[in-house]
């Protein structure tokens, strides 16, 4: 291990691989074009914020707030999920960069 990649980043990762294989599992290989994806990803990063924001501002919502308040936990897996698709995007972006023509 790096000295860079601490124990804890290689529990991030694992929860990363594992989403990833969450997300294979319930919509298989996905091979977008680049703008398809970003704006997936685009779309996970906005969920990221919705959580982020909510866990600060509880009350600013009616509808949130009814759900009751968001936690960092929360934010945190939108986050995984985010670093899932960015994978996704990679590895699609590969595929299609190796295939003839």
């Amino acid at each position: 291990m790096s000295e860079l990649m601490t124990g804890a980043t290689a529990g991030v990762l694992a929860e990363i691989l594992a989403e990833r294989q969450r997300q294979n599992a319930k919509w298989g290989q996905q091979d977008h074009d680049p703008s398809t994806w970003l704006m997936v990803l685009a779309e996970e990063v906005g969920e990221a914020n919705q959580a982020v924001f909510e866990t600060l501002f509880p009350t600013y919502d009616k509808r949130a707030a009814q759900r009751g308040p968001r936690t960092l936990a929360e934010y945190r897996q939108e986050l995984i999920q985010v670093a899932a698709v960015a994978v996704a995007a990679i590895e699609s972006l590969d595929r299609q960069d190796q295939s003839p023509g």
